[in-house]
């Protein structure tokens, strides 16, 4: 009877309840192997790497056989609701430099581009145009932030600095400092040209910036420095020298750390206006780098304060 009550097979042999229990956990066991979700990071990879909604090209037919002399591209984050001020922007740098070029331009959104979005940037356009979708996991707040303290944080800074309670503007810090640079999308580049919705270029540029930053080994490009708000970054400095005392290998030796530094050893808040840069993306992609954002990400400044990734991209650099 007991046998019985454990199950019997075909042959008659029985098969305890202990077995049956091995069985079952095993089999859950591969369940679990089978749908897991596999690392943040890598799931946003995979994100990335997905059909044709996600990631799309519009190459040109006039272009082909094109060789640039750098391989570079234009690198632009921006909503469909920012069409109008983006198609300005490019119809003005396509005149002032890039028709004589035909660099690629990198579309980059946090939601689905529209076929109305994208027909207008392939026409404005003399550039081949891809079109990619930011994944999840660089658009959302990582799971070691406490939510509710960053909420409040944002509450609290409300409108005394511009964007001061704006989750998304935190979305975009974060992400320009961090991750824009593992979109595959730009796998095959070395320099990047950041614009931006809006932007004006008012005079034409006579040579090419990607050509000159490369042939003179320049590792970063930029126009104007102002000073940050000091509400915004009230922690970043300490966590720099934090970074610094933890990864001392990483600091460069012939660093210009003096240039944002005050008197008294602090943070003097200058900053490279990130709105215009043209940078070599070995820079981001490099170890020291990745390194510096990744101690950042997990202090939470970018949630609790209003971390900018001009200021990062600077103090990086310097």
């Amino acid at each position: 009877m007991a046998a019985q009550r454990g199950g019997t097979s075909r042959q008659g042999h029985a098969y305890p309840n202990t077995a049956r229990l091995v069985l079952l956990l095993v089999a859950l066991a591969a369940a679990v192997l089978l749908f897991a979700k596999p690392p943040p990071i890598e799931r946003a990879r995979r994100l990335a790497y997905a059909p044709s909604q996600i990631r799309e090209s519009r190459l040109k037919p006039a272009n082909i056989g094109i060789e640039h002399p750098v391989r570079a591209a234009y690198v632009i984050l921006v909503r469909n609701s920012e069409l109008h001020e983006l198609r300005a922007t490019i119809r003005q740098l396509e005149d002032q430099f890039n028709a004589r070029h035909k660099y690629p331009y990198v579309f980059l959104n946090n939601e689905p581009f529209t076929e109305e979005f994208k027909r207008a940037m392939e026409w404005v356009t003399s550039g081949d145009c891809h079109f990619g979708l930011v994944p999840y996991e660089h658009w959302s707040m990582p799971p070691w932030v406490d939510r509710v303290r960053a909420k409040w944080a944002m509450t609290m800074l409300g409108s005394k600095v511009p964007y001061g309670d704006s989750e998304s503007y935190r979305h975009m810090c974060r992400y320009e400092s961090g991750f824009f640079f593992l979109h595959p999308l730009l796998d095959n580049y070395d320099y990047y040209w950041r614009v931006e919705p809006g932007v004006e270029f008012s005079c034409e540029i006579p040579y090419d910036p990607f050509k000159y930053m490369a042939d003179n080994k320049k590792t970063y490009g930029f126009t104007i420095s102002l000073r940050e708000i000091p509400l915004t970054v009230k922690t970043l400095w300490k966590t720099t020298n934090a970074f610094r005392t933890a990864y001392p290998e990483y600091i460069a030796p012939n660093n210009t750390l003096s240039w944002i530094t005050a008197s008294n050893g602090d943070y003097n808040l200058c900053h490279f206006w990130s709105n215009f840069e043209i940078a070599s993306l070995d820079f981001f992609r490099s170890p020291q780098y990745t390194a510096y954002f990744d101690f950042l990400d997990r202090a939470g400044g970018f949630f609790l304060e209003r971390w900018g990734d001009a200021p990062v991209h600077t103090l990086a650099a310097a």
